[in-house]
């Protein structure tokens, strides 16, 4: 899991990718491509 300080450009990097909010945390979370999670923070 990456931790980037911009979640827009996270969200862009594949079609199927959320932006999830879980405790207070924003995450972006990619069910076809693990690879592209990714925490903000």
């Amino acid at each position: 899991m990456k931790v980037v300080s911009s979640i827009k450009s996270a969200k862009k990097r594949h079609p199927a990718c959320q932006v999830v909010r879980r405790k207070g945390k924003i995450y972006v979370i990619n069910k076809v491509e693990p690879r592209y999670k990714a925490r903000q923070g």
